[in-house]
């Protein structure tokens, strides 16, 4: 182990200490979605890297399953004879040596990508793949683990995956803000940019037409009272836009800026140099209790399995759905970060059910999962845009116009939130007939 490591390089059967795990696998902002619209794109444009095909379920060394026929996506996968065969640490294991070996192998490209950022990228979101995928399983199946020691080792995954996922987040956030910006206004930064300047123009003449009338004569009430009357609401978010995108490039660019920072910071670290250590001891050995090389796996694993989505459902029936399955409810227009949070932990759920179920029925994917968590992830993309645009707002002596563009971005950002809710429950509700709307 590493001097000075956070000590979770221990073998699973030394007792070790450290603070509990967090419940799931922990908040990260995900992949780079890019600059995804409920007008352009829709609700499921682009890749964020966790249902692309860099995410293809795991194939353990089992034959090979039928293919879920997708009758009942609500319930757990059929077990098949073949888990029936082996015992639970065998599945379990076997699960965890190959995420654990898909984490070196990704860990040994990010470091042999160099210069090369668009490798050091792709082997960033190969690594955090591999990271929620152990911690999952380490939190979903903890009965069957040396508890103290796969505790440990989420908390530490958690960590290392959130701060790996920062930069990406603000580069996949400034996509996002600065496509919106352009879809609102109907014009690139740079027309915008010129549109700024021509409405100082044009203002600039209607200035002087007042100021010679006024020397000739008294100006008519109509050329005085035409602007406070007549608001142009286009003519003031193209003049704005381009310094709203200006404030929010320049804010983004340094989050993302002093995020690589301290995600070059944190691989150098002790700390990380730890975890890299337990994971390897993992790829070898994993930390199962005695209990799970006792039980076969089709009796010690499903009710696990079931058990995590017990806690997505009942998480679920939390949520406003009856609202949120009427369109332009307007319910997630204001932004309080309570509403959104039932709606983040629920994307965490459905995270969690769906690689436990992948664990023990690789090749049934479960396509009510998939979409839902889509929708999910396209909600937070939202909220975390919208949290952005009024974050520039509240930036100190902006210009009204300024202002008055963020605000829009701000509000339609809400609107995709409301949007993507709006998805979520159509997915869900069909498979939930006996709610109470």
């Amino acid at each position: 182990m590493t001097p000075g490591g956070a000590g979770v390089a221990q073998r699973h059967d030394q007792p070790t200490g450290g603070p509990a795990g967090r419940t799931g696998i922990g908040y990260e902002p995900g992949g780079a979605p890019g600059a995804r619209s409920a007008v352009v794109d829709g609700p499921y444009g682009g890749n964020d890297g966790m249902y692309g095909p860099d995410d293809a379920p795991y194939a353990p060394v089992m034959a090979s399953r039928s293919g879920d026929d997708g009758t009942d996506r609500g319930a757990a996968p059929d077990i098949g004879a073949d888990l029936a065969s082996h015992m639970a640490d065998e599945v379990l294991a076997d699960y965890l040596h190959q995420q654990s070996a898909d984490f070196l192998r990704s860990l040994r490209m990010h470091r042999e990508s160099g210069s090369d950022a668009e490798g050091a990228g792709e082997a960033a979101r190969q690594l955090r793949r591999a990271a929620r995928r152990i911690s999952a399983t380490l939190y979903t199946f903890r009965p069957l683990t040396e508890e103290a020691w796969a505790d440990q080792l989420r908390s530490e995954l958690g960590w290392l995956s959130g701060a790996l996922a920062r930069e990406q987040a603000c580069a996949a956030r400034r996509e996002r803000l600065m496509a919106a910006l352009q879809r609102l206004t109907g014009r690139g930064p740079e027309r915008g940019d010129r549109g700024d300047r021509t409405g100082r123009g044009d203002r600039g003449k209607r200035g002087d037409r007042t100021t010679t009338g006024s020397s000739t004569g008294p100006a008519t009430p109509s050329a005085s009272s035409a602007p406070s009357t007549d608001p142009d609401p286009d003519g003031a978010l193209s003049a704005g836009a381009a310094r709203a995108g200006a404030l929010l490039d320049r804010q983004l660019t340094l989050a993302r800026t002093r995020a690589h920072s301290a995600a070059l910071q944190a691989l150098g670290s002790s700390r990380f140099h730890a975890v890299a250590d337990s994971v390897a001891v993992l790829a070898s050995e994993a930390p199962l209790a005695r209990t799970a090389a006792e039980l076969p796996a089709d009796e010690a694993l499903p009710p696990l399995v079931e058990q995590a989505h017990r806690r997505l459902t009942e998480a679920v029936a939390a949520l406003p759905l009856s609202r949120a399955g009427y369109p332009y409810n307007a319910a997630a227009l204001a932004a309080d970060q309570r509403q959104d949070a039932p709606w983040h932990q629920v994307r965490m759920l459905v995270r969690l059910s769906r690689y436990a179920r992948e664990l023990i029925a690789p090749e049934a994917g479960d396509l009510l999962l998939a979409e839902a968590g889509r929708a999910l992830e396209w909600h937070r993309d939202a909220a975390e845009a919208a949290a952005a645009a009024a974050a520039a707002a509240r930036t100190p002596r902006i210009a009204p116009a300024t202002a008055y563009a963020l605000g829009v971005l701000h509000a339609d950002q809400r609107h995709e939130v409301e949007a993507a809710r709006f998805a979520f429950g159509r997915v869900w509700l069909p498979r939930t007939p006996d709610r109470k709307s």
